[in-house]
């Protein structure tokens, strides 16, 4: 697949032999599906491909308990009503530009190939940028990616269920750390969404799964195998199948406890924090406006190929209700 949607994107027969062009649906869905390859969080939540930089997305909801006593004979004229709300998904347009020298292409022993062999390395960086600023972006910032729009973990910190994980460690399993900080993520989760407990998933850095199943005891390989009494947790397999970015899969009373590296572990006044999330994978909303740009230019002062790539991407929390943010957890150094 990557063969043939590198070909078409970033030859100049697709594109054009003067500055590059549009590309067509077909085409930008095959590099939109080629970004986020790269990616881990992208993969599980909820594309949109946007046709309009800005779409409403609905939401309805309703009560914990609409369902009443009925009596014989009698209209109380009690009707429950739905609750309708609107969440918006703006995005932001991004710029990825490269060049090639054309002694790069005439001197290396990939010779013509090597220009699609950067593209391929341009595209994957790209697809991690764009989770970079998923992840982490904050209007705020000073970063010239991140300032772009608000990320995951901010809009979690905002509107979702904060717990104080008062710098305990996973790792540390004699004094409860790992047991204490997910039972709490668990329990500060309004009930209503616990009846799609098997749809839960915990996300966190890399270091802190690390830490998590570092401090695991008595551990048992294999699903199906008896709890782990001695840490408290419910255990299921730990495998990386394909060495992929969250590939390595611990389990957390009987919740996955997926990573990311994407997940900042340099957070608090020792640099030396980092978090865990607990909600639904598809509750993460990822927009990506279907027109992809890729331009490629010929610069004659320069003796170079120039590329420049842009899209529009934008994300949301559907329901932040349904995420818990533990913060201030305490990395191993």
């Amino acid at each position: 697949m990557s063969n043939e949607l590198l070909e078409k994107v970033i030859s100049t027969t697709s594109v054009g032999a003067g500055a590059g062009g549009l590309l067509n649906a077909e085409q930008s869905n095959r590099f939109i599906d080629y970004m986020w390859d790269a990616t881990t969080l992208a993969n599980e939540g909820r594309v949109i491909r946007m046709r309009s930089n800005t779409v409403d997305l609905d939401k309805v909801s309703v009560g914990q308990r609409i369902t009443r006593l009925a009596t014989e004979s009698v209209d109380d004229s009690i009707n429950t009503e739905a609750t309708f709300t609107k969440i918006s998904l703006t995005t932001k347009k991004l710029r990825l530009d490269w060049e090639l020298s054309s002694e790069a292409l005439e001197d290396n022993i990939e010779g013509a190939a090597l220009e699609d062999h950067i593209a391929r390395l341009m595209a994957t960086q790209f697809g991690n940028d764009v989770e970079d600023l998923a992840i982490n972006g904050d209007t705020t910032s000073a970063d010239p990616l991140l300032k772009a729009f608000d990320g995951f973990k901010k809009i979690s910190l905002a509107g979702g269920h904060v717990v104080d994980g008062a710098n305990l460690k996973l790792s540390d399993d004699t004094s409860g750390g790992g047991k204490v900080l997910l039972s709490k993520a668990i329990k500060a989760m309004p009930r209503k969404y616990m009846q799609r407990r098997n749809e839960l998933r915990f996300y966190t850095g890399v270091n802190l799964q690390q830490d998590y199943i570092n401090g695991l005891t008595n551990v048992y390989s294999g699903r199906g195998n008896p709890p782990d009494i001695a840490s408290g947790v419910i255990r299921g397999d730990v495998t990386a199948a394909n060495g992929s970015a969250g590939a390595t899969v611990p389990f957390a009373y009987g919740i996955p406890l997926k990573e990311v590296p994407l997940f900042n572990e340099t957070l608090g006044a020792s640099a030396n924090q980092g978090y865990i999330e607990l909600t639904f994978p598809q509750n993460r909303v990822w927009g990506i406006k279907r027109d992809v740009q890729v331009h490629r230019n010929f610069s004659p002062k320069k003796d170079a190929i120039e590329y420049t790539v842009f899209v529009r991407t934008g994300v949301q929390i559907e329901n932040p209700d349904a995420v818990v943010y533990v913060k201030d957890v305490q990395v191993t150094s």
